[in-house]
């Protein structure tokens, strides 16, 4: 028999879901929990997999997001997750399959880009993907840190408290709102996603009632940051030897940045501190009184993109110079392939199909790579990826995209 590929119903969860935890090397039961989590939270026409033999041998679905593009405007996207082939049918097309159907579904709803989490960095360049957004993660060694340890709270007249779970569920979507305002590759994050943060809705993999929350105040009373985080409870020759690992920490301004990881060092009983995945051009080690007290332990790349609507996600990006550009985008699923005319200033862009020359021709792969404003041309010219047609071009493509400040997106989905 052939392997079929289809739709998930809601008979088929149970089973689709092992298939899931399988290929994730999760342990293959499914509790009712997760079944009716999984019930109340999938779109039954973006759910798929492959059946073969009265077994699911491949899982994949997609859900609606917006994605926070530069100058803060949000644009559609086709959030790809849940991606596994059991190892029983590797090497057989199924994920080219589930991928191309799901694209193609994507470009007809009008998604201007489709995005994911690479769990291997090989696979998805071949469909269209390119890096857009990296991520850090520091080791703080306290002790070596030089803060003062008297310090008491935050001296600018704010304040850091506690909050239960309820508390923030309640104080985290506004803040998040305004963080993902500013920063691009931020994603919305819907209510299902701070019921689990928080506990409400307990997953087994998701270790929630273990789980700290602090909120910064500003002087005026208005909440810029929270931060969640677990600890260990470890002693040795009654020394406490304790690490804390943050699983998130999102702030709207500087001070409110500050005063947690202050807040973070300060607390008693902990020699360490894994910081969870932070921006690749974070602060944080500069927040310390001695920056070499943090030290990189992971830094990768994170958010793919894929674009679909190359004009569309253009003309939603800011500029800060005056400019045009002829790009030449090869895209093999002829998806979002063309030569387009990008005219930019910092009072808006157009971008339009043209008969022009290209002034710089790359794969979408490496157009995903540029969007967001993390990538130089130059470097991926030097690479071998973008070929300069007019001289200058190289140039003037990193003076319109390339960014400051790089994009970062702190949730995993």
């Amino acid at each position: 028999m052939s392997i079929e590929l289809r739709k998930v119903g809601d008979a088929d969860i149970p089973d689709w879901v092992r298939s899931l935890n399988v290929g994730f090397l999760r342990p293959p039961e499914v509790s009712k929990e997760e079944i009716e989590f999984r019930r109340g939270n999938y779109y039954p026409d973006r759910t798929q997999g492959a059946y073969d033999n009265g077994r699911w041998v491949a899982t994949f679905r997609s859900f609606p997001q917006e994605l926070t593009v530069v100058g803060g405007a949000r644009v559609p996207a086709d959030a790809v997750t849940s991606v596994t082939v059991s190892p029983t049918h590797r090497r057989r097309g199924l994920l080219s399959r589930m991928m191309a159907d799901d694209l193609r579904a994507a470009k007809e709803r009008g998604d201007a880009l489709a995005t994911l989490i690479a769990a291997e960095y090989p696979i998805y360049g071949r469909y269209g993907f390119g890096p857009a957004a990296w991520t850090t993660e520091w080791h703080i060694d306290v002790a070596r840190a030089a803060l003062d340890p008297r310090h008491a709270g935050p001296a600018d007249g704010g304040r850091v408290d506690f909050a239960d779970a309820a508390e923030a569920r309640e104080v985290g979507p506004a803040l998040h709102e305004r963080f993902r305002a500013g920063q691009p590759g931020a994603i919305d994050l819907p209510d299902i996603w701070w019921q689990v943060q928080t506990g409400l809705v307990p997953l087994p993999h998701v270790p929630a009632n273990q789980r700290f929350h602090a909120v910064y105040r500003s002087a005026s009373g208005e909440v810029q940051g929270l931060v969640t985080y677990r600890t260990t409870d470890v002693w040795e020759h009654m020394l406490p030897q304790n690490t804390l690992t943050v699983d998130r920490l999102a702030t709207t301004t500087p001070a409110a940045e500050r005063a947690l990881w202050r807040f973070l060092c300060a607390i008693d009983w902990v020699l360490h501190i894994r910081t969870g995945l932070r921006a690749p051009d974070d602060l944080l080690p500069y927040h310390l009184g001695d920056p070499r007290a943090a030290r990189v332990v992971q830094h990768s790349d994170y958010l793919w993109i894929r674009p679909l609507d190359i004009p569309r996600l253009l003309e939603a990006r800011t500029y800060p110079a005056a400019g045009s550009l002829v790009l030449e985008v090869r895209d093999a699923a002829e998806l979002a392939g063309g030569r387009y005319l990008l005219e930019a200033g910092p009072d808006g862009a157009t971008c339009t199909r043209t008969g022009r020359g290209a002034d710089l021709t790359l794969d979408v792969g490496a157009f995903a790579s540029l969007y967001l404003g993390d990538e130089s041309a130059v470097r991926l010219a030097a690479l071998g990826r973008v070929g300069e047609e007019r001289p200058g071009a190289l140039a003037t493509a990193d003076l319109l995209l390339h960014t400051a400040r790089r994009p970062w997106c702190p949730d995993s989905f």
